[in-house]
């Protein structure tokens, strides 16, 4: 009796993981590449009773497809931050039609969520843990405008020349705990910057910075400490000093959200597009 039951149980698991492989086989990946505007959105993550931009995908994905869909994004962006460009990625078990898909996904969406393009990628390929780089921009004017709300709007005269220079400073692998919000689930704080620059574009003054990965709040409190070397509250060597503390309150304060963009996600071995139209 005992080896009956053996024999069929050892059956019962090759048919299982037999039938398991088969459905892994049916199983196809898909990547989306969408922009939104963050005002509106507790960010990118769902969360309970919040209104994210996650969720919203979530939701139209599993009305579409008939499926219930969980899509994984390439990183988390914060409350009212928004995106030129985030990827995601999600599993179907059925093939889709891309372009009737991007047509019923921008219909179903909020209009501050917006869809262009959907592609099938191979079953190792990860939104988030294959992207190598990421590029985020925050924009600063000493002006309010009417018809752009997603500025910071900073009154006091600054040296772009000394806030360059404390940039270059940041360049490299580092250690940004000082930049970070405190009590994050994050497994290091070092983060290797490739670029950083203040540039000025018409009555704009735009950071742009480029590095393989980000902390919570890292970009906005690097705004605000180099904001503060611009009006000369500190010298430009203060920045880093300011890291070697890995202290966030060594730091300045943190820029509001709604000037921060995440604008490009590097894949070199998938793909790469171009943001800037």
């Amino acid at each position: 009796m005992f080896l009956f039951f053996s024999k069929s149980n050892d059956f019962f698991f090759n048919l299982f993981f037999l039938s398991f492989g088969l459905l892994l086989l049916q199983i196809m990946r898909y990547f989306l590449e969408l922009s939104y505007n963050g005002e509106n959105y507790h960010g990118w993550q769902k969360q309970t009773n919040a209104n994210t931009v996650q969720e919203e995908l979530n939701r139209c994905l599993s009305l579409q497809l008939g499926q219930k869909l969980d899509v994984v994004g390439a990183g988390r962006t914060d409350t009212g931050v928004h995106a030129l460009q985030m990827f995601a990625h999600f599993d179907s078990l059925n093939e889709i039609d891309c372009d009737e898909l991007i047509f019923k996904l921008n219909s179903c969406l909020s209009n501050d969520i917006l869809i262009h393009f959907i592609f099938p990628v191979s079953q190792d390929t990860h939104a988030r843990f294959s992207a190598t780089a990421r590029t985020y921009k925050y924009v600063v004017s000493n002006k309010r405008d009417l018809f752009n709300q997603n500025i910071y709007v900073f009154n006091k005269s600054i040296d772009l020349d000394k806030m360059n220079k404390a940039c270059e400073l940041i360049l490299g692998e580092k250690d940004f705990s000082s930049f970070s919000k405190s009590n994050t689930d994050t497994y290091t704080n070092i983060c290797n910057v490739s670029f950083a620059k203040w540039t000025v574009e018409k009555e704009y003054y735009i950071f742009i910075i480029r590095s393989n990965r980000f902390l919570r709040n890292m970009v906005r409190s690097l705004v605000g400490t180099i904001l503060d070397i611009g009006v000369g509250k500190h010298e430009v060597n203060s920045i880093s000093s300011i890291l070697d503390k890995r202290d966030r309150r060594a730091a300045g304060d943190s820029v509001p959200a709604k000037g921060l963009f995440l604008v490009k996600i590097e894949y070199p071995d998938l793909f790469s597009y171009d943001t800037s139209r």
